[in-house]
């Protein structure tokens, strides 16, 4: 996993809860917390972090990675400002994702490995997003997709009614206006 995803943490971690719960978690983690952005780190990291949060807040890792994807939301469209200016909904964001947003993280972050994501539209006016990838972080996904919700000043409601967590060969979120 890029570095950029262990500084996004850290930061909002640090801005919600103070430096100092980004050193406990690093120690109950047992990591050093030397992420540069354009390194790339074991994803067990990442799990250990998200395991160490889920014990000292008691919550499910599940709402550890929504929490972590929708707080880091802001950061990412006030450092990546262009990659949002173009779009006026959290649809059109989201679904310029494998064709604009990925291929420019490649550019920026060597060897990144982004997700992959399908789009179809219900017949209900839903957005069916489907979810592709071998880190299984869908809850992360379900997170920044909250978090484009707050930055277009959109309320959404999102269902999941696959996971690759509950045994689903992938997984689909299904985004609809609240």
């Amino acid at each position: 996993m890029k570095g950029i995803v262990f500084n996004l943490l850290e930061e909002v971690v640090g801005r919600h809860y103070g430096d100092s719960v980004w050193d406990d978690l690093l120690d109950a983690a047992e990591l050093s917390g030397a992420y540069t952005s354009l390194g790339s780190y074991p994803d067990s990291d990442m799990s250990k972090l998200v395991g160490a949060a889920s014990s000292a807040l008691s919550l499910p890792p599940a709402d550890v990675l929504r929490w972590f994807g929708r707080q880091a939301m802001p950061l990412l469209a006030e450092r990546y400002s262009a990659f949002f200016a173009p779009h006026t909904s959290t649809r059109s964001f989201l679904t310029s994702l494998n064709s604009i947003i990925h291929p420019e993280v490649h550019k920026l972050y060597a060897g990144a490995h982004c997700p992959h994501f399908h789009f179809d539209d219900a017949p209900d006016g839903a957005l069916l997003i489907g979810y592709n990838s071998p880190r299984r972080l869908c809850d992360l996904a379900h997170g920044f997709i909250e978090g484009a919700a707050d930055h277009y000043r959109e309320n959404i409601r999102l269902d999941h009614p696959h996971c690759m967590a509950h045994g689903d060969r992938h997984c689909v979120i299904r985004m609809t206006a609240a």
